[in-house]
């Protein structure tokens, strides 16, 4: 039990502040908040995300060319030129590598407002680092779990982010129900959102890409739409 929450508490931390930090905030610009508030969400990131960290100024340019090239050639992760999910989060990786290394030419329109702390991210994003947490993560579950099966939970979490990046990408580009009619693959893969935190509003999120909250049916519930704006309330982020 104790390990089930720890796992789940994981995935949710992670999955916050990839939504509404490197998402919602670095790649859209939805909000802005000053360079304090924005080194204290870089640093809260790296510690939700431990050893799958993504830099948020990297993220930022991929998903950018996401949208712009959304199921060309040119995207960095289509299901529509990968053959299964496994060639598309390792061509989606290579790509992401690239682009933080500066080993690709970047279009200056996917470059302007980005978050940038290259010395945090040199550490953060290091082998050292994600090699200290996935000797955390794996003493950890071997400390607190009752049974070896649990052990199979392992792997999410050394690669959390992967395995959020790849339920959207390659399943809401796959199966779910539109809202707009929109000249791309793009589908909100759940009606009621509390696995992905609303990023499975993926058809309203490509409608509409830098609005806070990707929820646009009465049912379609946001948690982090509503996160946000206690953020602006308490005047940490302004919309």
């Amino acid at each position: 039990m104790v390990l089930f929450i720890v796992f789940v508490s994981l995935w949710y931390f992670s999955l916050f502040f990839q939504t509404f930090f490197q998402h919602r905030y670095a790649a859209h610009s939805a909000f802005t908040m000053n360079k304090f508030w924005e080194r204290v969400f870089y640093v809260f990131t790296y510690l939700a995300q431990g050893s799958s960290y993504m830099s948020p100024r990297a993220y930022a340019i991929m998903h950018r060319m996401h949208h712009a090239y959304t199921d060309t050639n040119k995207d960095p992760h289509s299901p529509l030129y990968s053959k299964n999910i496994f060639t598309m989060m390792w061509r989606t990786r290579n790509i992401y590598s690239a682009i933080f290394k500066g080993k690709i030419m970047i279009e200056e329109r996917f470059t302007k407002n980005l978050p940038d702390w290259p010395a945090f991210d040199k550490w953060a994003h290091s082998t050292v680092s994600r090699t200290i947490w996935s000797i955390g993560y794996i003493a950890l579950f071997l400390y607190l779990t009752p049974t070896l099966w649990l052990l199979l939970l392992l792997p999410v979490v050394l690669a959390m982010g992967a395995f959020h990046g790849a339920i959207i990408n390659w399943y809401a580009h796959k199966y779910g129900y539109i809202n707009f009619r929109l000249k791309n693959t793009s589908q909100n893969l759940l009606s009621i959102d509390l696995l992905m935190l609303g990023e499975a509003y993926h058809n309203n999120h490509h409608k509409k890409p830098s609005e806070i909250n990707f929820g646009k049916r009465w049912h379609e519930i946001d948690p982090v739409f509503h996160v946000i704006r206690l953020l602006a309330w308490c005047r940490i982020i302004k919309l």
